[in-house]
């Protein structure tokens, strides 16, 4: 049985996306340590940093 997001209880939830935030930004950092950074590199810390905001925002919702 597969676990949706409606079945998931409102704290699991955030739990899960606070972790999925922290990686995140784990990753963004790694990216910014970095002194240059190729074009491929690039267009993936561009989706990492906009993930990471979509999740921010998700749980800015939760909390309210």
């Amino acid at each position: 049985m597969t676990t949706t997001q409606v079945d998931v209880e409102p704290s699991g939830l955030l739990a899960e996306l606070t972790e999925e935030h922290r990686r995140l930004d784990d990753a963004v950092r790694a990216f910014e340590r970095k002194a240059a950074l190729s074009p491929a590199e690039q267009i993936e810390y561009s989706r990492l940093k906009k993930q990471k905001l979509r999740t921010k925002d998700r749980i800015a919702r939760l909390q309210t």
